[in-house]
């Protein structure tokens, strides 16, 4: 069986909390990393410092450490030939005034010198000091550095995944349970549901006049929870979206407007269809678009009082799509709750307090599955209107 998408959603999670985890762990050793590698840099350059300024204190006749070179105007030491371009003419502007201390750092023949230049008592004096050993340390240390960055970095990728399998196994065992449920529940409906359609259309056959009116809806609607319950079994088996095909929108509102007649007419509400005599073809799956316009009208209905009106209109507002307008004369909400009355549990003051359930929150994720758009407009005691507007599909 393929993966479900929310079977890809909590493969898709895991590796998001893995991914993270591995991040923050990154992030720390490197951060430690970059602390280690600025406290070694920051110590080794006022070690350097002490020691030339030792060096200049003692003067040439002591011998400097190991790597320090020391110039005055009448000497320098260690003894022997010093390195090329030592000693810097150009650095005795640095300090023109006895007491001044210049300090910088640059390359001198392909090495790097931490370079002190001090005037004392007018003699201005020059050390230099190698950094050869102290370049080396710091290499091994960006080595170091570098291999625990990618030891951590495997590390929290296996721990993170570890941890994130832990994090996601309870709401997967519920995606299961919830799964097996809805499959449990469908099959074991599926039986008296289909009983219950028969019936009804035997009955059918034997009525006359109006009851047979009555029995036709009866076994349209027996037929349209069938199809729900179908939808739901193939969903929680399948674990995919259903097929699009061409749906005429103008004929799903005309036959969900004459579903709720019988309702409507013992809540004394208009309920009519607006529309061209002309195809209204969209592209989505029968049974959810059905469910869509009952969830909008039954929400028309609850909020309507006797002798309002609820009208269904059809329209093609451009080349690309086809607009359903359901416009009721009911109790209407603040402009504010446009947005909210759509939100899961959300609840209204209004009416038979069904305006902010979960009906519209499906409706919205259908819609939205569709490619679709739901949008809804109010004022309260003025009524309220809810357009949906669905990609159009070509009408052959």
């Amino acid at each position: 069986m393929n993966p479900g998408p929310e079977d890809r959603a909590l493969r898709r999670a895991r590796w998001a909390i893995t991914a993270q985890i591995a991040v923050v762990v990154s992030l720390l050793v490197a951060v430690a990393g970059a602390i280690a590698y600025g406290t070694l840099l920051s110590r080794q350059h006022a070690e350097a410092d002490r020691a030339l300024a030792r060096t200049i204190q003692l003067g040439t006749g002591a011998t400097p450490p190991g790597c320090v070179w020391l110039f005055t105007p009448f000497a320098h030491a260690p003894a022997g030939p010093p390195p090329s371009g030592m000693p810097l003419p150009s650095l005795a502007a640095a300090v023109p005034s006895p007491g001044d201390v210049h300090t910088e750092r640059q390359p001198i023949g392909g090495m790097t010198y931490t370079i002190r230049v001090e005037n004392r008592g007018g003699v201005v004096s020059q050390a230099f000091f190698e950094e050869r050993y102290q370049i080396q340390d710091r290499s091994s240390l960006l080595f170091g550095l570098g291999v625990a960055e990618v030891l951590a970095l495997l590390a929290s990728v296996g721990c993170g995944r570890l941890l994130a399998c832990r994090a996601i196994r309870p709401l997967a065992d519920a995606l299961r349970r919830q799964r097996t449920f809805v499959a449990d529940a469908s099959h074991e409906l599926r039986a008296p549901l289909t009983r219950l359609h028969t019936r009804a259309q035997l009955l059918a056959r034997r009525a006359t006049g109006r009851d047979a009116e009555d029995l036709a809806h009866l076994v349209r609607g027996t037929r349209e929870l069938g199809e729900v319950v179908e939808d739901l079994l193939l969903s929680a088996q399948a674990c995919e979206r259903p097929s699009l095909e061409p749906v005429e929108l103008g004929l799903l509102a005309e036959e969900a407007v004459a579903a709720e007649a019988v309702r409507a007419g013992q809540g004394q509400v208009r309920l009519a269809v607006t529309r061209e005599r002309r195809p209204y073809v969209v592209q989505g799956v029968p049974t959810a678009l059905r469910r869509v316009l009952s969830a909008l009208l039954d929400n028309a209905l609850g909020h309507t009082p006797p002798g309002g009106s609820i009208e269904v209109c059809l329209g093609l507002p451009d080349d690309r799509h086809v607009e359903l307008r359901i416009r009721d004369t009911g109790v209407g909400f603040p402009a504010a709750d446009a947005e909210r009355i759509f939100e899961r549990f959300a609840r209204g003051s209004e009416g038979d307090g069904r305006r902010f359930g979960l009906g519209l929150a499906l409706v919205r994720e259908v819609v939205t599955g569709h490619g679709g758009t739901i949008a809804a407009a109010a004022r309260p005691g003025a009524g309220a209107t809810f357009t949906l507007r669905l990609l159009r599909a070509d009408p052959t």
